[in-house]
């Protein structure tokens, strides 16, 4: 009597990969959404010195504005306040666009008064602006 049965040939068993992609993908997707930026503000960073500044040898049409570190404003060796700086610049832009203007400020200052006063000549279109540095 012949075996009716017969062997079955097993199948291999595969991997499926799509559905592996699929949340890999979901994962990494996941982590970027969640991911926490730190902005440069909320960064402890201490800035070098310009070691490499070049010598810079201006002869004509300059002015220059020194700012303290507490905010105090001169211009072209003249003490002067924010507000008055603007109507300064404004004179001088009034007969030159064509002048160069130096900020010197002491390392120790805030940033937003030299934004200030870069901001002021951008204004009435001075805009060959150099910070001076050690």
């Amino acid at each position: 009597m012949s075996s009716g049965l017969y062997q079955r040939k097993r199948k291999r068993p595969e991997l499926n990969l799509v559905p592996l992609i699929d949340v890999l993908v979901m994962l990494v997707f996941f982590a970027f959404v969640t991911m926490q930026f730190k902005q440069a503000s909320t960064m402890n960073l201490t800035l070098p010195k310009v070691e490499t500044a070049g010598k810079s040898e201006l002869k004509d049409n300059v002015i220059t504005i020194s700012i303290a570190k507490e905010g105090t404003v001169e211009f072209n060796n003249q003490h002067a306040t924010m507000d008055t700086l603007q109507e300064l610049v404004r004179q001088v832009g009034s007969v030159s666009k064509d002048v160069t203007v130096i900020i010197r400020s002491d390392e120790n200052t805030p940033l937003r008064y030299v934004t200030q006063a870069m901001d002021t000549c951008r204004k009435q279109g001075l805009n060959k602006i150099r910070l001076q540095s050690r």
